[in-house]
């Protein structure tokens, strides 16, 4: 027994021991025992006495807490560097290559002058070398790749407007010109605007001759189609620039669509010959799917009347120009303009309908589909038809970009890859940014990429949260809730897209645009239903044209149409905001930052992009609005005089630069000048000093006056020679005359002339509002030297400092004696 005792003794100490080893190998528990006793009791507590159950929540607060007392600079360091490993193994190298070369792009556009090709050779070759080297050294290495990238972008920008080269028209003349009919667009006016590649001119003849122009018509001839050869007397105007400093540049735009000149035709062109025998193949190819459109256009025309037939022809073969302006304003006001455009929606809606009538015509032959990969034949169809599209809509810029993007998902279903992955949207950007990358400044690239990489990360991010949870199998609901519940999920699924896309594009439209569509969900959600089933009709009555079958489809359209006008309308009406003014630099390229990290960044690196959207933010109002801006040509003059109201010098100002104008500087209602005559005693030049702050502008002997907010007076003057009449009280002097110069030689009074505006482009004046007597200061939207696009400039007649060019006076005829 004794031995025994012993035995089980040792047993008990060698228990004993292995437990309390167990105790600190083992975690502890999350909480306490079910039945807790006091210690040195053996008495349980009463139930009040036990301590509360921890929350699931308030263990994640616990253990958050405890891993950032637990955080240290060394720590981090290598927390940071083990995610950048595991980022770089998941590809995010190659997710930037097209940033890389996004930056080169936008760093050539927006050099101070025009780079030599020599130097951006070496730049590459350098650069190239460099990684070549360092592949030793991996971060080294990364680094000198990312510079060849950025080196490689510049070098592409360069590549680019050496190979557009477009001949830009210098200045303002009329002359007999002739030349092949490139397009025809029927405009809501009901002028007919031309696209024309110029053969000849005459009477004068030109020396440097625009390639292509595009000129406006108040009435064509019947027979006239693309490929006719047609003549005409007409008024040549010179690309024009931007309507304000730092604003969308026109001539900057028509450089790169080959454009050399716009204009009109004084009488109605005439036909030479419709015969396109002398034609080149591809100009053949070219004026045969231009003439296409045109008959498809005027046949949906024939079929849905009105604005519903216009927008039924935009969203098929692309011809927008007939829209009526109150509607293209009401859908910019309810952020729904982009349905218009034939982009990405467009191209993925036609494709998801061609795919889903195709697999669900094999559907019907289930032996078929189970030996073949039907999926693969449905996006090889899908594939081909949105080539189809985007050649009938008129490869535009917006479609080419879509096409290339959709191209490469349904390439990737083909060969068995994910479709929708950020890899292939990379691929997509590279190949835009490698053919166009004057696009990459644009609104239409930046918006279209900013929007998609934000739902494609989205997407991705909410897939893998939703990979790494079991769910229970769905419940069996009937089918009013199976009906309800699919309801509820595309509406949510449509809100957050939305939300999403809206959220990435927002600050891109208001630095391109000044406005912000704060209804536009509502919009979306409203319309967004309504498009897709117009689509559906569209992709339908496309298919059946062909057999004359396809009238109930585009009836359908038509109504599904107006219901989109009238809801855009409706929305339109209750927009409490449009214009919102200028946001900085800063803010745009902080934002383009965090989308980046946060679109590309697959770890919990992707928080990076928070601080750079709180900088964002905080940059925002972080620029100075104009006191007051000045057309290019010097015909306008335009301040903000408080109230929401805009004082411009003419009475007819143009009213595409006002509406801008008027966004900028958040301004609702413009104010017209008031003329008096000389000697009425009403006003005079004199009495500018008297003038209250925020007074319009008070026209009297060639003098126009106006008085700023902060006190400073405005003069405008058309003759050079009245401008001496406002050197002793005005702190701004417009004169509208190239052959002015600076009468005041006061360094206190700012002279601008039309021919600085003729050779810089539009300007925006600040004044100082600390100090009486500090001058105002100026901005040009062109820099000089000039760039490509920019360089025409110099050869106006204006920018040269000559008067308006005048026809000699014929000598009277002298009577016979």
């Amino acid at each position: 027994m004794a031995g025994r005792g012993r035995g089980l003794d040792q047993g008990e100490d060698a228990n004993v021991g292995v437990s309390e080893r167990s105790l600190f190998a083992m975690p502890l528990p999350a909480s306490p025992p079910p039945s807790p006793v006091i210690p040195g009791t053996g008495i349980q507590p009463l139930q009040a006495d036990v301590p509360a159950p921890v929350s699931p929540a308030h263990g994640r607060i616990v253990r958050a807490r405890r891993r950032l007392g637990q955080v240290s600079l060394p720590r981090l360091r290598h927390s940071v560097a083990k995610a950048a490993e595991l980022e770089l193994d998941r590809g995010i190298a190659f997710l930037l290559v097209p940033v890389c070369l996004a930056i080169g792009a936008i760093g050539y556009f927006s050099l101070a002058a025009e780079p030599d090709f020599p130097k951006l050779i070496a730049v590459v070759v350098l650069t190239g070398i460099c990684a070549l080297v360092s592949r030793s050294w991996p971060k080294t290495h990364l680094c000198f790749m990312a510079a060849l990238l950025c080196a490689l972008g510049l070098l592409a920008g360069k590549v680019e407007t050496w190979r557009v080269g477009t001949q830009m028209l210098g200045s303002e003349i009329s002359t007999q010109l002739t030349g092949r009919v490139v397009s025809l667009e029927q405009m809501e006016t009901g002028r007919i605007r031309l696209t024309i590649d110029v053969t000849a001119t005459a009477r004068p003849k030109l020396r440097y001759v625009p390639e292509r122009v595009r000129l406006s018509a108040r009435k064509i001839p019947s027979e006239m189609t693309a490929g006719s050869l047609i003549t005409g007397y007409a008024k040549l105007l010179p690309p024009t620039g931007p309507v304000r400093p730092e604003s969308y540049d026109f001539s900057f735009d028509s450089y790169f669509a080959g454009i050399g000149g716009s204009g009109f035709f004084l009488g109605n062109p005439k036909v030479v010959s419709a015969s396109d025998d002398d034609m080149p193949i591809s100009a053949r190819l070219s004026s045969g799917i231009e003439n296409s459109r045109e008959a498809i256009a005027d046949h949906i025309r024939g079929t849905v009347s009105g604005a519903e037939g216009e927008i039924a022809a935009a969203l098929i073969v692309g011809v927008r120009a007939g829209i009526p302006d109150e509607i293209n304003e009401a859908m910019r006001r309810t952020g729904i303009y982009h349905i218009i455009s034939i982009s990405g929606l467009h191209m993925a809606l036609v494709a998801g309908t061609i795919m889903g009538l195709l697999r669900g015509a094999f559907a019907l032959f289930p032996d078929f589909s189970a030996r073949r990969p039907v999926k693969k034949y449905a996006a090889a169809a899908a594939l081909v038809s949105i080539a189809a599209y985007l050649i009938i809509s008129g490869v535009v810029v917006a479609a080419e970009r879509s096409f290339i993007m959709l191209a490469v998902m349904l390439i990737a279903v083909l060969f068995d890859r994910a479709a929708l992955t950020m890899r292939n949207l990379a691929i997509s950007a590279i190949a835009v940014i490698v053919v166009s990358p004057h696009e990459v400044v644009g609104p239409s690239f930046q918006m279209s990429f900013a929007a998609t990489a934000a739902l494609v990360g989205a997407y991705a991010g909410w897939a893998d949260h939703r990979a790494g949870k079991s769910r229970p199998p769905p419940p069996k609901r009937s089918l009013p809730g199976f009906l309800a519940r699919k309801f509820l999920l595309a509406t949510g699924g449509l809100a957050m897209t939305s939300i999403i896309a809206g959220s990435a594009t927002a600050l891109f439209a208001i630095w391109h645009f000044q406005r912000v569509s704060p209804l536009s969900l509502v919009a979306n959600l409203a319309i967004m239903p309504i498009v897709s089933v117009v689509m559906f009709l569209a992709v339908a009555s496309a298919l059946l044209m062909p057999f004359g079958l396809d009238w109930p489809a585009l009836y359908l359209m038509g109504k599904g149409l107006t219901a989109m006008i009238a809801i855009s309308a409706w929305i339109s009406d209750r927009s409490p905001v449009d214009g919102v003014g200028l946001i900085s630099q800063q803010s745009v390229l902080l934002v383009t930052i965090a989308l980046v990290i946060a679109t590309t960044a697959t770890t919990w690196l992707r928080l990076a992009a928070v601080p750079f959207v709180l900088a964002s933010v905080l940059t925002i109002p972080d620029t100075r609005t104009p006191d007051v801006l000045i057309s290019e040509d010097a015909r306008l003059v335009a301040m903000p005089i408080g109230g929401g109201e805009l004082a411009v010098s003419r009475a007819r100002p143009n009213e595409f630069m006002v509406d801008n104008w008027k966004r900028a500087l958040r301004s609702e209602a413009i104010v017209v000048p008031e003329t008096f005559t000389r000697g009425d005693g009403q006003f005079e030049i004199a009495d500018a000093t008297e003038l209250p702050p925020g007074a319009p502008f008070y026209c009297t002997d060639g003098v126009c006056l106006a008085k700023h907010t902060s006190g400073a007076i405005i003069a405008y003057v058309e003759d050079r020679k009245d401008s001496w009449k406002a050197c002793g009280f005005a702190d701004l002097i417009v004169v509208n005359d190239a052959t002015g110069y600076d009468a005041c030689h006061n360094p206190l009074v700012l002279v601008i002339t039309k021919r600085q505006l003729a050779r810089k482009g539009s300007a925006a004046v600040f004044f100082n509002r600390q100090s009486a007597i500090t001058p105002a200061t100026v901005s040009f939207a062109v820099d000089s030297p000039y760039r490509p696009w920019h360089a025409q400039r110099k050869f106006s007649r204006e920018a040269r400092g000559l008067p308006p060019y005048k026809k000699p006076e014929k000598p009277a005829a002298v009577p016979a004696q």
